[in-house]
């Protein structure tokens, strides 16, 4: 009887090992009581490699007499390097540590090293992810409970967590003792390698004109490292004035498929101190009247860049008051014609969009038609029948304004989808072709608002642009930022995004296709 106890107990010994094993291994399974009280907020932001990004809240109602002692928080993904939970203001001001944080396989711990009043508390939770973490890995992240005196509570509002995705800050405030880095432009080149292009802001964050240079980000293996920043387009002290008279930006960059030449496009402003292009520019030709549209050229995959090619003579109107191309990125076609988006200031200061191409491998340049007022930065995509689609910033706001032409921009027609399916706060956007698939797939990005520039998203269409479906978006960030964005394909299952987020001002992820396509 005896060894039929001892059998007994080491058997129910052995079950209790193997139940907690299998919890550690799989998780916290219990599911713990939700309370009202306790509510998390997820917050949808780019995890940037080396650095710590809010990714939630906890709003809480500590009731009197009841203490707070630790929450416990879930996070898988090999990226993790840390995670921290602190107590802000309620303005979300100040911020102060808790305590300390233990980790476990998947768990982290935050036990409280201070006693906290009755009333609302709202703490952040920030989460660092390692230096060499791989830009496609995925954090998953939960908040299992909140333990107080009266128990333990799963807080509300964690039924539809995204994972998060990594990501580098490719240009930030003070790198190379610069001020700010904008506008992002983003091709893959026909060998394989991503060239990055940006304005250089040394002194300000503040448009043309000043000490602006466009810079440029190359990477061979696909975006997970990039070399050294290098100047494509400088015009140094030019006619006698200093540089920061002879400021260059605005970029956009287009990759000839037939040749490999890449180009970049780019505004020049000469003089004019102390207002912006958009304002100062004015009528005529010459670099002392107006705004000047400038071109550079690699034929090495972007190792080397030729001298600053000046064609404003060969398209501007002597009566627009500003003429340059849209920044972003080009398009080769499939008949071979290089095109850009571009935009000019009419004789009465109307902003038009239009197109600017070329059919002789850059040689010469030619300008279409505005194609509707008051539409300003846009991008462009060849549709399956060969027109194109000019995608616009509009200054009506609300939503994108949409064209099409079908014979290079001298004539225009609306697309079904003007000032509908696009929404946005008055903002630059990117919008690009699959060239990996026969089908009509075309990919946007945009801050998708109309009151800000936050919710950063990815949409695809099926049907070469004519619809939008809520089934294939993908949020990559939903604080506030300055909002511009280029995409392109790396490869036929990666896509590329280089934005001014609300972490870095030159952000860069890689987001799976079959992500955003279900």
């Amino acid at each position: 009887m005896e060894n039929t106890h001892m059998k007994y107990r080491l058997i129910k010994s052995l079950l209790v090992v193997i139940g907690s094993l299998m919890f550690l291994a799989c998780g916290e399974k219990r599911t713990w009581p939700e309370k009202e009280s306790i509510q998390f907020e997820q917050v949808v932001v780019p995890l940037i490699q080396g650095r710590e990004s809010p990714i939630g809240h906890i709003r809480m109602d500590l009731e009197s007499g009841d203490e707070l002692k630790e929450i416990r928080i879930k996070a898988e993904g090999d990226a993790i390097e840390g995670i921290t939970v602190a107590l802000l203001s309620q303005d979300g001001k100040e911020k102060k540590g808790l305590g300390e944080t233990r980790q476990g396989e998947v768990f982290w711990t935050v036990a409280l090293d201070r006693q906290l009043e009755s009333g609302a508390h709202l703490f952040e939770i920030g989460l660092m992810v390692k230096e060499t973490a791989s830009l496609t890995e995925k954090v998953s992240f939960e908040v299992v409970y909140v333990e107080m005196s009266s128990g333990k509570f799963r807080p509300s509002g964690q039924e539809y967590q995204q994972s998060y995705r990594l990501a580098k800050a490719l240009r930030h405030h003070g790198d190379d003792g610069v001020h700010s880095f904008r506008i992002p432009g983003l091709v893959t080149s026909n060998n394989g390698t991503l060239l990055a292009v940006y304005d250089v802001r040394r002194d300000d964050s503040s448009d043309l004109q000043g000490d602006i240079d466009v810079g440029l980000s190359r990477s061979t293996d696909g975006g997970e490292s990039w070399e050294p920043m290098k100047m494509i387009m400088d015009m140094g002290e030019w006619g006698g004035l200093p540089e920061n008279q002879n400021g260059i930006g605005d970029p956009a960059i287009l990759v000839d498929e037939e040749t490999g030449t890449i180009w970049v496009a780019a505004l020049w402003l000469h003089g004019k101190p102390g207002t912006m292009a958009w304002n100062s520019s004015g009528e005529g030709m010459s670099p002392e009247e107006t705004g000047q549209l400038m071109l550079v050229k690699s034929e090495d995959d972007g190792v080397t860049w030729s001298d600053p090619i000046n064609v404003t003579g060969q398209m501007k109107d002597p009566s627009w008051r500003l003429f340059f191309n849209g920044p972003g990125r080009g398009i080769t076609m499939r008949d071979g014609t290089l095109v850009f988006a571009a935009q000019f200031k009419d004789k009465e200061n109307i902003p038009h969009s239009t197109v600017i191409y070329s059919k002789d491998r850059g040689e010469t340049w030619e300008v279409g038609t505005g194609a509707r007022s008051k539409t300003t930065e846009a991008q462009v995509v060849e549709l399956q029948d060969g027109s194109l689609l000019l995608n616009m910033r509009d200054d009506r706001g609300g939503a994108r304004a949409v064209m099409v032409t079908k014979d290079m921009g001298k004539t225009w027609e609306e697309h079904p989808t003007n000032r509908a399916a696009l929404i946005e706060p008055v903002c630059m956007a990117s919008i690009i072709s699959n060239p990996h698939t026969d089908d009509p797939v075309l990919f946007f990005s945009n801050p998708a608002a109309t009151d800000g520039r936050y919710n950063i998203t990815i949409k695809a269409s099926l049907d070469d642009g004519q619809s939008w479906p809520e089934a294939h978006q993908v949020l990559l960030d939903q604080k506030r930022g300055w909002g511009y964005s280029c995409l392109t394909m790396i490869d036929e299952d990666h896509l590329g995004i280089l934005y001014e987020s609300s972490q870095a001002h030159m952000t860069f992820q890689i987001i799976r296709v079959d992500e955003i396509i279900k």
